[in-house]
């Protein structure tokens, strides 16, 4: 299913939201124009790399350009691909104005950071000794989605539901597509590899339960949960 918008109303311009979006099409436009070779030597030296942070592998010198530490924060403006990032700007675009709207700015900011962290972390926990590069907003994404499922559950949503090859809209509660959309990522969690390219579902999973656990301490102290 895919998001296309909610019926929830905004009382700030969500100008993080828009911002992290801009500087994520920004980052993969300047990996595009580095040409294959060029983009894969960014994702080695701005990605995560499990092993490198780890201490289990080490980087080339010329990659070295940065502390392992400072890519749990710059791989997230990196993305693989235009449907790896047109998806992530999707969820961002729907769900994160509505968590801008009861953090704030400064407070969605570091909320979004710390969330896209603590899913990289998860990520590396499950594959210490990795050195598939991870990349991506997803985490920090997921996090957004763990916050909206506790402030507003019962908002409907718009989505387009894929059916052979047809896509079909459908209006259904914020909580029930959250909840699916965890379900999935749990279950990918479970058949993926962890030491082969492809989906960080764990990443997915830590973020996610991230936003749920921090948005109460985040929030504004005149915004409830579960509306």
């Amino acid at each position: 299913m895919f998001p296309i918008h909610d019926d929830n109303p905004t009382t700030i311009t969500p100008v993080v939201t828009i911002g992290i979006i801009a500087l994520c099409v920004w980052a993969y436009i300047w990996q595009v124009t580095l040409g294959d070779h060029g983009a894969m030597q960014v994702v080695y030296a701005f990605g995560l790399v499990p092993g490198v942070l780890t201490g289990n592998a080490v980087l080339a010198e010329p990659l070295s350009l940065i502390a392992p530490p400072w890519t749990l924060i710059t791989s997230i403006f990196l993305h693989s691909g235009l449907l790896h990032l047109g998806g992530n700007i999707l969820y961002l675009w729907v769900f994160g104005n509505n968590v801008e709207d009861a953090l704030g700015h400064a407070r969605m900011t570091v909320f979004f950071l710390l969330c896209g962290a603590f899913a990289a972390l998860v990520q590396i926990v499950h594959a210490p000794h990795s050195t598939v590069p991870m990349v991506g907003a997803s985490g920090a994404v997921s996090g957004i989605l763990g916050a909206y499922l506790l402030l507003h559950p019962r908002a409907s949503v718009l989505v387009m539901v894929p059916l052979f090859f047809i896509l079909y809209p459908l209006r259904i509660p914020a909580g029930l597509l959250l909840i699916i959309w965890f379900v999935v990522q749990f279950a990918g969690s479970l058949l993926a590899d962890p030491v082969l390219p492809g989906i960080a579902w764990h990443a997915h999973i830590g973020g996610f339960v991230a936003g749920a656990l921090l948005i109460p301490f985040f929030k504004r102290a005149n915004v409830p949960l579960l509306q």
